[in-house]
């Protein structure tokens, strides 16, 4: 059955992160998505379920064909630093000139303009510099790094989806093609949208663990169990907050009232000390019974084996599934197709 993006032509330029991740969700919802990276190199991370292809891009010949291929595709994704694909002749004025409804999109750290855009950087670096990184983590200690979580695959790949999908939308009005320009830096500040708007309106810090979402409530926290294992608790709103002292048998008379944070120190003393007589499975079955918010954390490794996500097959063999779902045309994660020609892909895309 065919995905939602079946008959769209996609050319990937050989990366790492959130390029590859992008190209993967596009695959995953049909799109015919081919990789291009270096004669000989090993498959990365992220590039098992679509064909690649072996180019040179220093070589005059290979950078022909890929122009080829951005004369027939739909949308070209790169994640080179700014001036590197234009150095190539691969930049938007030459595929554009070949291909007038080429949606362009190019993944960057710092985006294409402005005083840093040419230099190095990592996930780190851009939640950083958004002040996003500022606000996670315990006050007694450093910021932590949230693996590369936020910038490269929320407020990159994510946001070059977006970008990519609406240019192609707008393309059905117009005809024409457009240049995408998704910068980490740029996804990060508008996933901490409502961080900013909370803080405009007095209701935010910078004080990390401060605040309602950081850690700083103790009914928004994680909690040790007695087999060294944690509780989820994020029973925020009220009936949820009385659903979770109901849940571990406390009487609500006898604590500081939720929104009282002059009392949040007592509370988290108390929900620290009734959680840690319990193990973490254990109490995760008290809560299966009462709806207040609090799950267990599961490593890895157990994921496979939660009854929920084995009821949505959350993940299969290799890894988490295609998301989102649809009502008429799934997503699915083809295998790994082997290398293929220029000259196949050219007949796939032009018969």
């Amino acid at each position: 059955m065919a995905g939602p993006l079946t008959g769209v032509r996609v050319v990937e330029m050989g990366g790492l992160g959130p390029v590859p991740h992008a190209g993967m969700v596009l695959a995953d919802l049909g799109a015919d998505v081919v990789a291009v990276r270096r004669p000989g190199a090993l498959p990365a991370l992220l590039e098992g379920n679509r064909a690649w292809l072996g180019l040179d891009l220093k070589d005059d010949s290979h950078r022909d064909q890929v122009l080829g291929l951005a004369a027939a595709a739909d949308v070209l994704i790169e994640g080179f630093r700014p001036g590197v694909m234009e150095r190539l002749g691969l930049g938007p004025e030459p595929c554009l000139a070949a291909n007038a409804s080429l949606v362009y999109g190019r993944m960057t750290g710092w985006g294409q303009t402005g005083p840093r855009a040419a230099r190095a950087g990592h996930d780190l670096n851009y939640l950083g510099l958004s002040g996003t990184l500022a606000a996670l983590g315990r006050p007694d200690s450093p910021p932590p790094p949230p693996q590369n979580l936020v910038a490269d695959f929320g407020g990159g790949s994510m946001l070059l989806l977006v970008g990519v999908l609406a240019a192609l939308t707008e393309r059905a009005r117009s005809g024409r093609g457009q240049v995408v320009d998704a910068a980490m830096v740029d996804g990060v500040a508008l996933l901490s949208q409502m961080m900013w708007q909370l803080r405009a309106a007095g209701m935010w810090t910078d004080d990390r663990g401060d605040n309602l979402l950081d850690g700083g409530a103790p009914f928004y926290d994680t909690y040790a169990c007695s087999d060294g294992r944690y509780l989820a608790v994020a029973a925020l709103e009220p009936q949820f907050f009385s659903a979770l002292l109901r849940g571990l048998e406390l009487d609500p008379a006898q604590l500081p009232p939720q929104m009282d944070k002059a009392g949040w120190p007592e509370l988290r003393r108390v929900l620290a000390e009734r959680l840690a007589t319990r193990t973490r499975d254990e109490w995760a079955a008290v809560f299966d019974d009462v709806d207040a918010c609090v799950t267990p954390v599961l490593e890895l490794g157990e994921v496979a084996s939660d009854e929920h996500l084995k009821a949505r097959a959350t993940f299969g063999p290799d890894g988490p599934a295609p998301a989102p779902r649809f009502s008429r045309t799934p997503a699915v994660r083809s295998a790994g197709a082997p290398e293929e020609s220029v000259d196949d892909v050219l007949a796939r895309w032009t018969r």
